[in-house]
């Protein structure tokens, strides 16, 4: 049977992460400390990044063995070969590594399944807070929708609508773009008043504009596509966007570079936000 965009399938997927996220809680609160490696891009790889990579890959190829894995610890296919895949799972098996070197607990596991370019279906897991985000995003179907899981109780989440009569709310980076982040706020003030800014790291920025508790979050620094897919279904699903510096839609495999150009995530997309955006 193939694998559905259903509740069912959604909960397996769910497991999955969390699996993987206890595999990442085991290292990152061993006394001892974990080892430490550099990539080519000189960013940090842990052995978490390994072990969930590991388990992640193992395991969506047992629940789907015809659908192709792409993760950030794995090798990647050349675009003459990924453009074929109509259907395909894209991981990161955690994202925010430089967090949980820091032990800031603000790091995920990230899973995606892409149909034709867009994240149909995505699983955020936050290891360090029990918090799991989950989205069917296909909204045709009955099943579409995004879910907060915390402790016992999974709550539906939705975008807010952009406030009226309190401070519009920003959430962005802790490391990358801050002077061009400056600049979008100096806009935002000019035209919607002072914003309230929050600093954090990993694909929870996503999450916090999904689930209405950020209204914006702009990324004006490299990301690559297993950084977003996962939190972008989730957003979509909650009624949000994620749009490109042109404020055309985020979409995946579609060149053969991994990078994503510069975003926006958006919550309220009632909001002209191109008067502040494209300024």
């Amino acid at each position: 049977m193939s694998f559905s965009l259903s509740q069912e399938n959604l909960q397996q997927l769910i497991s999955l992460c969390q699996d993987a996220g206890q595999a990442i809680m085991a290292i990152y609160q061993r006394s001892e400390g974990f080892s430490i490696d550099a990539k080519a891009d000189n960013s940090p790889l842990t052995e978490a990044d390994l072990a969930a990579h590991k388990l992640l890959e193992q395991g969506l190829i047992a629940l789907t063995a015809d659908i192709p894995v792409l993760s950030e610890e794995s090798e990647s296919p050349d675009f003459a070969t990924r453009k074929s895949w109509s259907r395909y799972w894209i991981v990161d098996p955690l994202d925010g590594t430089k967090e949980f070197i820091k032990r800031s607990g603000e790091f995920t596991v990230n899973v995606a399944l892409i149909e034709n370019g867009v994240p149909v279906m995505g699983v955020v897991h936050v290891p360090a807070l029990s918090i799991t985000y989950g989205a069917i995003n296909q909204p045709a179907s009955a099943e579409h929708g995004a879910w907060k899981h915390e402790a016992d109780k999974t709550t539906s989440i939705k975008v807010r609508s952009l406030p009226a009569d309190t401070a519009v709310a920003v959430v962005a980076s802790r490391n990358h773009g801050a002077e061009e982040v400056v600049a979008l706020l100096d806009r935002i003030g000019a035209t919607l008043g002072p914003a309230e800014t929050t600093s954090m790291g990993s694909s929870l920025k996503l999450c916090l504009v999904a689930e209405g508790k950020a209204d914006l979050y702009p990324r004006l620094a490299p990301t690559c596509e297993w950084d977003t897919a996962a939190a972008q279904a989730v957003v979509e699903a909650a009624g949000g966007q994620v749009v490109d510096d042109q404020l055309a839609v985020l979409r995946y495999n579609q060149k053969d570079s991994l990078l994503n150009p510069h975003f926006y995530v958006i919550g309220d997309t009632d909001y002209e936000w191109q008067r502040i955006l494209k300024s």
